[in-house]
């Protein structure tokens, strides 16, 4: 066993050192990726895209992230360190939302502009609070345009059918939606008024049951004790 977990990390050193060698890093770490609190179809979830380096080694001044039109409503994160704003889009036309309320415009894009701009080699998270669309196994796209004192970085690309997102250079951040396994509302397990006042009555029942059972068993102490008494002094 010690000498396989010596091998296996002997083999992990050695691929570290050979992209060390060819000047390459893990895919991964060099994108602009999003990690999704929920996947699942109509849940409410809350996406955070991760920047993890500037522009060709130039801070970053600014992060606009792009929202895919399935989506209409976006609520952003505050960041002490970021000034945000939301652009607003109208729509060709009206939808109701999950609440049957009439909407006429969505969240096209969500800005952070740096009030210090963020230092090359430094990392930084930016959180979107939204409902995922009712469309199990579709792949949502958020193209994000990362911006710098010098230059801009465009992670927009979406691979093509069949094509893998790790052959992109600059892949947008996807959200692949899953199956929903059950409420994704949140909604917590509810007990009925008749349940309740069942409930109630059971223990209402209980506690008359015990308080008879206690009154008898005095009594029958009572007569235990004078009747000990009684022979104690016949006795004597």
């Amino acid at each position: 066993m010690h000498v396989q977990r010596t091998l296996a990390r002997l083999g992990a050193a050695a691929g570290a050192a050979g992209l060390l060698t060819l000047g390459l890093a893990p895919p991964a770490s060099a994108h602009v990726t999003v990690t999704p609190s929920d996947t699942a179809a109509g849940a409410f979830v809350v996406l955070t895209f991760s920047v993890p380096h500037g522009c060709d080694g130039s801070p970053t001044t600014g992060i606009t992230i792009q929202v895919p039109e399935e989506i209409l409503s976006v609520t952003p994160t505050r960041n002490p360190l970021y000034e945000v704003e939301k652009s607003v889009v109208q729509l060709d036309e009206p939808v109701d939302d999950a609440h049957g309320n009439s909407i006429t415009e969505r969240v096209g894009e969500v800005t952070y502009t740096a009030r210090t701009p963020l230092p090359e080699g430094e990392r930084d998270a930016f959180e979107l609070s939204l409902q995922l669309p009712d469309a199990a196994g579709e792949a949502l796209a958020f193209p994000v345009i990362q911006t710098c004192e010098k230059g801009e970085t465009a992670w927009v690309e979406t691979p093509a059918e069949g094509q893998d997102a790790e052959q992109l250079e600059r892949p947008a951040p996807s959200v692949t939606i899953t199956e929903a396994t059950g409420d994704e509302h949140g909604a917590t397990e509810t007990v009925s008024t008749g349940d309740r006042e069942g409930d109630a009555a059971d223990d209402s029942d209980d506690g008359n049951g015990l308080a008879i059972a206690g009154i008898v068993l005095g009594a029958v102490g009572v007569i235990v004790g004078g009747t000990a008494l009684a022979r104690t002094r016949k006795q004597g």
